[in-house]
């Protein structure tokens, strides 16, 4: 199912981003600037997934409708 693989690779993608931030943290990145960097990434994550939602819920609309 194409809208499932893609809220896949939007979850794949926040894990890289917060794995990344976790290894900035160790090289010595604050803890205020990381939480912030993760904050970040989930509100990205939480508006791409709607942005999904939306194109999905749109194509059963039309497809209903035909």
């Amino acid at each position: 199912h194409l809208g499932e693989n893609a809220k896949v690779t939007i979850r794949n993608a926040r894990k890289e981003a917060n794995d990344h931030i976790k290894k900035l943290q160790k090289e010595g990145l604050s803890e205020d600037i990381a939480k912030d960097a993760e904050d970040e990434v989930q509100k990205m994550t939480d508006s791409y997934s709607a942005e999904v939602d939306k194109h999905l819920d749109r194509k059963e609309k039309e497809i209903m409708t035909v």
